[in-house]
């Protein structure tokens, strides 16, 4: 009964949870129109997102391996399980639940099976010299994006599994804090993450873009309840304000050789971390998303900036226009959504990166795809305005 007791507990104050019997109490379970920006699409275009995202589904599931993990290259796991994993929850779907909640259990404890003794949530060597797979860059990315989606099922979970994943939670904590914690010898880079290398390999210790998913992860954390200093988002918050360029309305990557570089993905994030900071009316906010809507993605699967990833920069241009906002909504998601269901293959795929991390595969920009058309449903916590 205690154990009945903690449970029920904990999801009560699951945000998920408390989304999901919201839209069931006004007669709107996942299936019918979600109660956020209800008026923007027609009856008929929210039952074409619907058979959109649910087709996409049905292919991610079919590209789930025995091992619990989604198909992905060895350096883009447990990530894109991970991003798998959020797809679907996003559309509310639960662990242990329904259709997909078997397969939703295995992805996670994929992901809990990837982590290391010193808490980093990757299961390749890395540190200590470069590697030609690069996984010194993307390793801090799976850590992150796997971590985040750990902290999003924490409360929807029971019994070992929730111990478990608070375990686990705790560890990656404390892997991300000592990361940006790193001695940081230019003062821009302070408070902020780069890739896993022994210092002084690069001459740039943080980047934007890195900084991004850690605070995300660091926010749902908090939010589920886990010990995190304030002192430590205060002050990667402060580094996201330093990487702002005011002459253009924008934000850049934010270290010294890069300075100037801007990319669509690059603004979304920085968006999406402002709003979780509850800046999202911010000028710094209005002005990049005003930058936003003066680049639309018109073309599919076509860049316009030097390292730009197009899915990518659709899912957190998508996830930053629903955090502003009002017209930045309402101009920015319908020819998305057109856009995106227009080019949707006939198996509910999307097809891989055209230009950057083409190797990566179709689950991943899938993944992407779904998270960037669910904002509306407005299930997944960590993106909920």
């Amino acid at each position: 009964m205690v154990d009945l007791l903690t449970h029920w507990t904990r999801l009560c104050q699951c945000p998920a949870f408390v989304s999901l019997i919201a839209l069931i109490s006004a007669g709107n379970c996942h299936c019918e129109e979600p109660t956020v920006a209800r008026d923007l699409l027609s009856r008929e275009q929210w039952e074409r997102l619907d058979r959109c995202t649910d087709d996409a589904l049905i292919f991610l599931a079919s590209k789930q391996n025995q091992d619990g993990s989604f198909e992905a290259p060895a350096v883009g796991q447990p990530g894109i399980t991970s991003l798998c994993v959020l797809a679907f929850l996003s559309r509310g779907h639960l662990p242990g639940e329904g259709t997909h909640g078997k397969r939703l259990n295995r992805a996670i404890e994929f992901v809990l099976d990837a982590q290391q003794e010193d808490g980093i949530i990757f299961p390749l060597p890395v540190e200590g010299r470069p590697w030609p797979d690069a996984r010194n860059k993307t390793a801090i990315y799976n850590h992150a994006i796997a971590a985040l989606m750990l902290s999003e099922v924490y409360g929807m979970t029971r019994n070992e599994t929730s111990d478990q994943i608070g375990d686990a939670i705790r560890k990656a904590v404390a892997y991300t804090l000592a990361q940006q914690r790193r001695h940081k010898p230019q003062p821009h880079d302070k408070g902020g993450w780069r890739y896993v290398v022994p210092d002084g390999a690069t001459f740039n210790d943080s980047d934007l873009s890195v900084t991004s998913w850690q605070i995300m992860f660091l926010r749902s954390a908090r939010n589920a309840g886990f010990d995190v200093p304030a002192q430590s988002i205060d002050s990667a918050m402060e580094y996201v304000h330093r990487a702002y360029d005011p002459a253009h309305g924008t934000f850049t990557y934010g270290h010294a050789n890069l300075r100037g570089q801007v990319t669509r993905g690059l603004v979304g994030s920085a968006i999406v971390t402002l709003a979780l900071g509850g800046e999202h009316h911010t000028e710094e906010a209005r002005e990049a998303g005003k930058w936003v809507l003066d680049h639309p993605f018109k073309r599919y699967n076509r860049t316009e900036f030097r390292s730009e990833r197009f899915h990518y920069s659709v899912y957190y241009c998508s996830q930053a226009m629903f955090q502003v906002g009002g017209e930045y909504w309402e101009r920015f998601f319908p020819p998305l959504m057109r856009m995106l269901i227009e080019n949707q293959q006939r198996d509910g795929s999307w097809a891989p990166e055209s230009d950057r991390d083409g190797h990566m595969g179709n689950v991943y920009t899938s993944a992407l795809a779904v998270l960037a058309l669910t904002p509306g449903y407005q299930l997944l916590p960590i993106y909920q305005r």
